[in-house]
């Protein structure tokens, strides 16, 4: 995060949540939210919530998919929400208060591996929306999912897929260390330098990346490990025009919690000339109305035995 001015009261997690994603452009911001809404969306029509029960949002965030759930299905619904960042919890919880719905919701800061002060067997269903990403044992979180359901109860997940982007940037290092430096345009240089700052880029530091040292097809061993022997996963692989067109959103937010924007990598890893060099080489790309962005998105389904 070197480079980067962080709010008194905030963590990495609530940094990037409010404001880093969207680059702090509103505009922006509604674009994101409209792309939030549709992961909770499907998350939720396969939490398949009923009046009367117990919900966990674990790594609730911004408290989204937990408020959403309440809309959906009323005053009789329990919610508890969890999340290892505590400014993230009292945003969730001001969310709450502000709907009127802060006595259906209980607070709990506690990783997504420990669900601690949530007993055995006592909730419907568990949901998560780009949670196990973050979480280095994946398996013990979704130990812990089964421990908490009662007999029959379900998980729904929506978890983003970002081993292309670290393939990517592995792949850029080795077209450059393969030449001698004479022959490595300066702007391959520097793209791999962006690419390196947010991503891992060797396979080294790839395997040893919870955020991407795993496919869609480890989430379902990881499920069946954990518990489940029945597993529905889908990948979604969407492609769309690119909703950045700004220069400045572009060079201010960023992929994932755990990367700098591109402003705070320019600032730290680039000389003024390259800045310069690389601002004249991409911001035309960025720029073009015909540019085209990828998403990768699985969501996972799956029931504890009632036996």
């Amino acid at each position: 995060m070197s480079g980067e001015a962080k709010t008194p009261g905030e963590d990495p997690w609530s940094q990037w949540l409010l404001h880093r994603r969207h680059g702090g452009d509103a505009r922006f911001q509604h674009v994101m939210r409209a792309a939030v809404d549709r992961y909770v969306e499907r998350v939720l029509d396969g939490a398949q919530l009923g009046a009367g029960q117990t919900l966990v949002d674990v790594g609730t965030g911004e408290g989204v998919v937990a408020l959403r759930a309440i809309e959906r299905v009323g005053s009789t619904l329990r919610v508890l929400l969890t999340d290892v960042s505590e400014p993230m919890l009292r945003h969730a919880e001001a969310q709450a208060a502000e709907r009127g719905v802060r006595g259906q919701c209980t607070f709990l800061r506690c990783p997504a591996d420990r669900l601690e002060g949530i007993t055995d067997g006592s909730v419907d269903v568990v949901v998560t929306r780009s949670v196990l990403a973050y979480v280095a044992d994946k398996t013990a979180a979704l130990r812990e999912f089964h421990r908490i359901l009662k007999p029959g109860g379900r998980v729904s997940l929506a978890e983003p897929v970002f081993m292309d982007e670290a393939l990517a940037a592995s792949a850029i290092r080795t077209v450059i260390e393969s030449k001698p430096p004479e022959g490595v345009s300066p702007f391959m240089t520097l793209l791999h330098r962006w690419k390196a700052a947010q991503y891992p880029d060797t396979e080294e530091k790839i395997l040893s990346s919870p955020i991407v040292n795993y496919s869609e097809r480890d989430l379902i061993q990881f499920a069946k490990l954990a518990g489940f022997p029945e597993v529905h996963l889908e990948l979604h692989i969407d492609t769309f025009p690119s909703p950045v067109r700004s220069w400045d959103v572009f060079i201010n937010s960023s992929p994932h919690p755990l990367a700098p924007p591109l402003a705070a990598i320019m600032a730290e890893h680039f000389t003024a000339e390259e800045r310069q060099l690389f601002e004249r080489s991409m911001r035309p790309i960025v720029e073009d109305p015909k540019g085209i962005s990828t998403d990768r998105m699985l969501y996972l389904n799956a029931s504890k035995p009632l036996g």
